[in-house]
């Protein structure tokens, strides 16, 4: 992966199965609550961290929330077991949608 066109089609992947997660769940809550479920949520959340910090020099990269992503890629890869739960259905409900409305905005550019 190497351009920054393929970067954001990852970081569009990796939202479109935090989404196919929770459609196999009654709620955002059973799938935090179930091992698999919320270690792959939480797998594909680093991910996106990790994908938009490499972005930070793009010149559409102030449209990004590259910090805050990032932020949250290093306290679930350093602090595993400390994630708090309710911040990772929060980042799900309404960030995600924003992230990936952001980056359909720019792809369309």
């Amino acid at each position: 992966m190497s351009s920054s066109f393929e970067k954001l089609n990852f970081i569009l992947e990796k939202i479109d199965d935090i989404e196919s997660f929770k459609q196999r769940f009654k709620t955002i809550e059973d799938l935090l609550n179930d091992t698999m479920g919320y270690d792959a949520t939480l797998m594909c959340l680093l991910q996106i961290g990790e994908t938009l910090n490499q972005l930070r020099d793009e010149s559409y990269a102030l449209q990004l929330p590259i910090k805050g992503t990032y932020d949250v890629r290093n306290f679930i890869a350093h602090d595993y077991e400390g994630v708090n739960k309710i911040i990772i259905e929060n980042i799900i409900r309404l960030e995600l949608p924003k992230l990936q409305e952001t980056i359909l905005s720019i792809k369309d550019d």
